[in-house]
């Protein structure tokens, strides 16, 4: 959530940077917010005559009894200006509600750093990493050799329909070797303390993390309970949403900070704007696994701890022996809560293409703000948190990535020597 002294300070830079990123709409409904503005200034003015007039009546009234004279006129107004204020309260709730419905539709400000653009074909390469490998055969898609070794995509869309694969056999235990490993990583080299949360969570929880309200569509969502008490909860799409809201409402000491947060989950998304995009094979899938890299950090830190965290991911892409680029995405390409994004890309020489295996993005205090976390800097005095997050990576591109690039004549898949203490020390893996 943006600040709302921003807007009323600077509505136009405000309006200008918003119009950069990427949208079918306007970001904000200018003369709504400026005319509920104007409202709220009218009423607190006329709240704040209100009260000081009650309260010089209320004075006038004990003068008047202890003269023993009538009050019952006084009196008579006081209720009038206590029944105008209650309306004035009430309305002033409904005037501050919807100013906050506002916000809380509106996307974060891009960074000055952040290059400007429509779509992605304004991101900016930063770099590359590794030689995509010259094969001696015509290299196979993943979705062709996969079943070989077990990724099943038919078994999956009987059981769940499009979007859904069946891992078996060689191609589940690649799976879980590759979560394995990465949380290590990341738990062991990088110090980020490992997490196991719930994958259901509540409306609240996707606020703070400005999933909700604006993209419901994109999210699997459950009722709980019975008839008389229904519950709406969601599935969640990253383990980012509860990760960073462990800290919601509360206020840390600067010595916690940063905190490093890591967890394997699975990610449930209903794509709900991808409709005819990557139904091939595994790379979009409605559920995917995914290890989640969540800082928490000081607004001096946050954007030092954002090339860290660029580091942490590349690592696991330089050690699994994967080609990839990184990639500083455009204002029109950003997601919702972020101020900067990084993506690292891996290649993939079945599609001949650098495809997204990571996003790292700060969000400065947007999140901050929508969960109320803040923590007590040097004077003693609070202030808004920084929250970054970022994929370390996701599993099952990972598992694609591996079983294309480091592919044999054969059908059968390399080991990268970083991977073969998780497989048994195979290096090799047979259809």
């Amino acid at each position: 959530m943006l600040d709302i002294n921003l807007l009323r300070r600077d509505l136009d830079g405000v309006v200008a940077r918003l119009e950069t990123r990427k949208s079918p709409q306007p970001y904000l409904d200018r003369e709504r917010f400026v005319a509920l503005e104007a409202e709220r200034k009218k009423i607190q003015t006329r709240t704040e005559e209100l009260q000081a007039r009650r309260n010089a009546l209320s004075k006038q009234i004990g003068q008047l009894k202890a003269k023993g004279s009538d009050v019952s006129a006084v009196m008579a107004e006081v209720a009038g200006l206590g029944d105008e204020l209650a309306t004035s309260a009430a309305r002033n709730e409904a005037v501050q509600g919807e100013i906050a419905d506002i916000l809380m539709g509106l996307a974060n400000l891009p960074h000055e750093s952040v290059p400007v653009g429509p779509d992605e074909s304004a991101n900016a390469e930063v770099r590359r990493w590794g030689t995509p490998r010259a094969f001696d055969f015509t290299p196979r898609d993943h979705a062709d050799i996969g079943p070989a070794l077990g990724i099943d995509f038919d078994t999956g869309a009987r059981l769940s329909g499009a979007r859904f694969t069946f891992l078996r056999g060689t191609a589940a235990r690649l799976h879980r070797a590759l979560a394995q490993f990465m949380l290590d990583v990341q738990t062991q080299q990088h110090g980020y303390t490992e997490c196991y949360t719930p994958y259901i969570v509540n409306r609240e929880i996707l606020e703070g993390t400005g999933q909700l309200p604006k993209f419901k569509d994109d999210m699997f969502w459950v009722l709980r309970g019975g008839d008389d008490e229904r519950a709406e909860q969601y599935l969640i799409s990253t383990s980012e949403i509860s990760l960073t809201n462990t800290v919601r409402e509360q206020i840390l000491d600067a010595a916690q900070l940063p905190i490093k947060l890591t967890a394997h989950s699975p990610c449930f998304r209903s794509e709900a704007g991808s409709a005819g995009r990557d139904t091939r094979g595994m790379i979009r899938q409605h559920q995917f696994d995914k290890v989640e890299m969540v800082q928490v950090t000081t607004p001096e830190q946050s954007y030092a701890a954002l090339e860290q965290m660029v580091g942490h991911a590349e690592a696991i892409l330089q050690q699994l022996e994967l080609p990839y680029r990184v990639v500083a995405l455009c204002t029109g390409d950003m997601g919702f809560g972020a101020a900067k994004t990084y993506d690292l890309e891996v290649w993939l020489p079945g599609q001949g293409a650098y495809r997204e295996i990571s996003s790292c993005s700060n969000c400065e205090a947007f999140q901050a703000r929508r969960m109320q976390t803040r923590f007590r800097n040097a004077q003693g005095k609070t202030e808004l948190v920084h929250t970054l997050n970022g994929s370390g990576l996701a599993v099952g591109r990972a598992m694609v990535a591996v079983v294309e690039n480091h592919q044999q004549a054969d059908g059968s898949v390399r080991v990268p020597a970083a991977l073969r203490p998780y497989l048994g020390g195979a290096e090799l893996l047979k259809p």
